[in-house]
């Protein structure tokens, strides 16, 4: 099953989540904790979920992109 899942990094660490399942978040030192971390988070909340339940949650395109903006 894939989940998507959006990294980001600052001062502090990483933070993950993952926009179809509301509420699910970790973060870690490392990316490699992250990423572990992210994958139990996912695996625990789907568990909670009946199979139409996860089939509505997962059935979303989530796309992502970066822009060039000017700013003055």
């Amino acid at each position: 099953m894939k989940v998507n899942v959006i990294i980001e990094k600052d001062k502090y660490g990483y933070y993950a989540f993952s926009p179809e399942l509301e509420g699910c978040h970790t973060q870690g030192d490392s990316l490699d904790e992250v990423l572990e971390n992210i994958k139990e988070a996912i695996q625990l909340y789907l568990e909670t979920l009946s199979p139409e339940e996860r089939d509505d949650y997962l059935n979303r395109e989530i796309l992502t992109t970066s822009l060039e903006v000017n700013v003055v």
